[in-house]
């Protein structure tokens, strides 16, 4: 292949998977506003601790049914409806968290949020890793968190503006999202379809296409061979193909690495930077504040995954993520505990961030869009991501019973063994994929 067409075809799937993953711009947003508007919902809904981790852990809720709504739409329709349909869901929800005139109808339209969450975080990836080169699938899949991350320092940015607004604020701060949802909509109808997908359901002209579009003659000839020999005729799967003995230790592999991202922790401190900094006397001003800190250092070390992931590899950026999260979780309880000043703890807080940006966050959506087989990938893909979003319900809605009980810092201790736990599972058994299709590393994981 010459520079110019190597070029091209850069240009063209860095382009594909940059509109993909504006889904991913919205599962940011969804997460992050929450944060900012806290403090606002506290007093306009009267939320007791045990209402307000369940109005937060709502989304993730909606996740679930996100999870399972997309999977059989990506297996039956093709990845492309399914991204599309999370589109209207996100303008949606949007509209109605922002007009909400009770706390029912808020909760009712978060949960609804959360399927659009639920869907754009299992077909984003995805669809990147199959219609990603090997040889770049690793950055491609990781720009869907890099526009997770800047979805979630935008919202704070945002946030941290139209707090002051005054007591209402927190519908601007909803309301927003209905404009980047449209932007996803209208840019998803320039994308082609997977062209995995495509072989699968017999359209291989279609697939063909794509794929020399994609990477030229050769890339598809060989592309194409490996997927027929991956690909059995069934095209229908249920839910029990993907415990079979063959794919079992994929699908388990794939449940361990999507709860541990969640138990690991860090998502206490995305959603309630608000608690944390309020327990160290900050006032209102600088907990928002914190909130755009955690967002510039989220987004800058999310960057420098994207430039590794290919190069050092996903193993060893998950072993240091989960070590150094132990450790800065057990300075942070340490720090708390004492009634450190905030600056101490933003300090720490931070280099946690930093330590999850650069594995935990991006590697993990890396590694289950990889090592599940072509022919389960969209049912086991949506079980790996539904075990993620019930582990996050669990995290956020026991942090505030939890830090009433044991003191804001008393969680992090727990959160800090999990690490370690998380240190030993990937020690002993997650193999490296950087660089192997996934046609090859269906073979390799499977024996």
């Amino acid at each position: 292949m010459n520079e110019q067409l190597k070029t091209q075809v850069f240009s063209y799937v860095t382009g594909i998977s940059f509109i993909s993953a504006l889904g991913g711009y919205l599962f940011g947003f969804d997460f992050a506003v929450i944060s900012g508007a806290l403090p606002f919902l506290r007093n306009a809904f009267h939320l007791s601790t045990w209402l307000e981790g369940f109005l937060t852990g709502s989304l993730a809720l909606g996740c679930i049914v996100g999870c399972l709504i997309a999977g059989n739409i990506a297996d039956r329709y093709g990845r492309k409806p399914g991204l599309m349909t999370a589109a209207a869901v996100f303008a949606v929800s949007s509209l109605g968290m922002a007009l909400a005139t009770s706390l029912k109808v808020f909760v009712a339209m978060r949960f609804v949020a959360g399927i659009g969450v639920g869907m754009a975080s299992l077909l984003s990836p995805m669809y990147i890793a199959e219609i990603s080169p090997a040889s770049v699938r690793g950055r491609n899949v990781a720009i869907n968190q890099l526009t997770i991350v800047l979805g979630i320092l935008i919202t704070n940015l945002v946030n941290y503006k139209l707090s002051e607004k005054g007591v209402e604020a927190w519908r601007w701060m909803f309301g927003m999202g209905i404009i980047p949802s449209l932007f996803f909509l209208v840019g998803i109808i320039w994308l082609p379809e997977s062209p995995r997908w495509l072989f699968k359901a017999n359209r291989k002209q279609k697939a063909e296409r794509i794929l020399q579009k994609i990477g030229g003659h050769e890339f598809a000839a060989t592309t194409i061979r490996d997927i027929s020999n991956t690909l059995t005729s069934e095209i229908k799967q249920s839910y029990l193909a993907v415990f079979e003995k063959a794919v079992r230790p994929a699908v388990i592999i794939g449940i361990i690495l999507a709860v541990f991202q969640q138990l690991c922790g860090i998502n206490v401190v995305f959603n309630y930077t608000s608690t944390i900094f309020e327990s160290v006397g900050a006032d209102l001003d600088r907990q928002l504040f914190e909130t755009v800190a955690i967002g510039v250092v989220n987004l800058a070390f999310t960057v420098i995954a994207m430039w590794q992931v290919d190069k050092l590899g996903r193993r060893p950026l998950m072993l240091f993520g989960s070590l150094a999260l132990s450790i800065m979780y057990i300075i942070m309880a340490i720090l708390l505990k004492n009634g450190a000043g905030a600056g101490w703890v933003s300090f720490v807080v931070l280099l946690a961030i930093a330590s999850y940006a650069t594995s935990l966050a991006p590697i993990t959506w890396v590694l289950i869009s990889e090592i599940f087989p072509n022919k389960i990938r969209g049912l086991a893909t949506s079980i790996a991501v539904v075990s993620l979003w019930i582990s996050y319900f669990i995290l956020v809605f026991t942090f505030p019973v939890l830090a009433r009980v044991l003191g804001t810092y008393g969680p992090f201790w727990l959160y800090a063994g999990v690490c370690v736990v998380g240190f030993f599972f990937i020690k002993l058994k997650v193999k490296e994929t950087k660089g192997k299709t996934l046609e090859e590393l269906e073979n390799i994981i499977q024996h």
